[in-house]
């Protein structure tokens, strides 16, 4: 039954010039929004919308749904050659994609963001045609305190980001919580740390802060350091005519392809995650999978660091359609958006949906494995186009990226306090960099403390006050100790404590001994 119904789907998009024409167009427009800096999926669909009102239902949501994946796979490849996330999916991809461009790996590390995005939406993908209702109901029965711990796992794992000083990575992660719950209290409505500033009512905005951090810094380090934002190609780099990656990435990193896929689909079925949450908690889980001296690379220019979390986040934006599809719920803010859509042609999500719109459903499947496909095989073309901007001067380079930057915080919420910001974190991401402070918690704690802050209160009013319900559901206590577990041993490893005990027992025994 599932099979027919997606072979019929294919063949609905394949061989209806319309629909086939869409999906081109959507497709295209998702490259394109992902890689511009600021211009991400969310507000490609946005923009969207108004046109899909005159097609019919299956054709518009069809092409949304293509332009959001497509959009989380393209936000890689201004991330590896320009260190500015296209979009906010990319933002882990930053750590080592762009390292590796400097490197001279310019292909090899935009061939394993493609590989990396296929396999990870393809699974992701497979995974939401198959268990859609099985994966609705486990999700369904799960409440606020599960919701709070697997946030609380994803900010515990910045002592795998920030190895090497878990003190500097938690300091970051503490201003990246607290620009978190700046503006409206989620619950009540009441004005936090604004200061009587009106703009800071509505919160900071994660995109101007993205850019600051990532686009501003890095221009104005090279600008006073008279760095090369990208690195001159090696001879083995330059010489390769195909964006295809080899086999051997199956070989190379098999538990990050298949592990993160499906960790990445799971967290995008989790009501307002996304694909972003995915790649960040791709990325940490990546480095958890890998031997020890690769884990210590991460950050400095391997192929493992892309995979991680391109993985992740293309298999989190399929997932996400889990809870938009079945139960009526968007799954992330996009899907939010591709929710009202549905209602804008009439059709409300739910249980029955795939038994009464089953043409609809499965379209959006096909739709998403095509553009899964889709982007590994236009990838030569588009790459080609980007990497032109190799040859341009970098005083062009710099105004381009700064425009696109300027745009992207403006468009926003249109709003001029945005760009002042931008600038501001810029600032701060270059004496972050100056002084070796990792920029990756901060984010982390930006985009996971506001998805944690109301399930934690929310968790603790429906239990009258009781802080011990988040230990006694068995999910929520078992993530709730390993999210223990992994931030305190590496701080106490950075610290020194261990060794410290290690010491003192062993001149003890010395003592005993005398």
């Amino acid at each position: 039954m599932v099979v027919e119904q997606l072979v019929g789907a294919f063949v609905n998009i394949l061989t209806d010039p319309l629909n086939l024409l869409v999906f081109v167009v959507g497709l295209t427009l998702g490259l394109f929004s992902g890689a511009i800096p600021g211009m991400n999926g969310t507000m490609t669909v946005v923009l969207m919308i108004p046109i899909t009102y005159s097609m019919d239902p299956v054709t518009g949501i069809m092409m949304l749904s293509v332009i959001y994946a497509a959009a989380v796979y393209a936000g890689s490849i201004s991330a590896i050659m320009f260190k500015v996330p296209g979009a906010p999916e990319a933002i882990m991809t930053t750590l080592d994609g762009y390292p590796m461009n400097q490197q001279g790996k310019l292909r090899q590390a935009i061939s394993t963001a493609v590989f990396s995005s296929a396999v990870g939406g393809i699974i992701g993908t497979i995974i939401l045609i198959l268990f859609s209702p099985v994966l609705a109901d486990f999700a369904i029965q799960l409440s606020d305190p599960e919701f709070f711990a697997v946030i609380l796992l994803g900010l515990a794992l910045i002592s795998t980001v920030g190895s090497g000083n878990v003190l500097k990575a938690t300091m970051t992660l503490s201003i990246g919580l607290f620009l978190g719950v700046i503006g409206f209290d989620p619950l009540q409505s009441i004005p936090r740390f604004t200061f009587d500033i009106n703009f800071l009512q509505s919160g900071v905005s994660l995109i101007p802060v993205i850019l600051g951090l990532f686009a501003v810094a890095e221009v104005l380090k090279q600008v006073l350091t008279g760095g090369e934002m990208i690195g001159e190609a090696e001879s083995e780099d330059s010489g390769e005519s195909s964006m295809f990656p080899p086999v051997e990435y199956l070989k190379r990193f098999p538990k990050i392809l298949g592990v993160n896929s499906v960790l990445g689909t799971l967290i995008g079925i989790l009501p307002g995650a996304g694909a972003t949450t995915g790649a960040l908690f791709g990325y940490t889980f990546g480095q958890r999978l890998v031997p020890e001296n690769i884990r210590k690379q991460f950050g400095t220019g391997i192929p493992e660091g892309i995979a991680a979390p391109e993985s992740a986040n293309n298999a989190a934006a399929s997932g996400a359609f889990v809870p938009l599809l079945t139960l009526g719920i968007p799954g992330s803010a996009t899907t939010a958006v591709i929710l009202a859509a549905f209602i804008l042609h009439g059709i409300r999500p739910g249980p029955e949906l795939i038994t009464t719109q089953g043409t609809l459903v499965y379209t959006i499947f096909a739709a998403l494995l095509m553009a899964n496909v889709g982007m590994l095989l236009s990838n030569q073309a588009f790459v080609a186009v980007f990497t032109k901007i190799r040859h341009l001067p970098r005083a062009i380079l710099f105004l381009l990226i700064i425009a696109f930057s300027f745009i992207g915080a403006y468009a926003t919420r249109n709003i001029m306090v945005d760009l002042w910001l931008m600038l501001l974190f810029g600032l701060v991401g270059y004496l972050f960099d100056r002084y070796n402070y990792s920029i990756a918690p901060l984010i982390i704690g930006l985009v996971l403390g506001p998805l944690a802050e109301p399930s934690l209160r929310r968790g603790v009013l429906k239990a009258g006050g009781d802080f011990g319900v988040f230990l006694q559901r068995p999910i929520s206590a078992v993530l709730i100790v390993a999210a223990v577990l992994v931030f305190f041993v590496p701080l106490i490893q950075d610290l020194g404590l261990i060794g410290k005990v290690v010491d003192i027992g062993a001149e003890s025994d010395v003592e005993v001994e005398k």
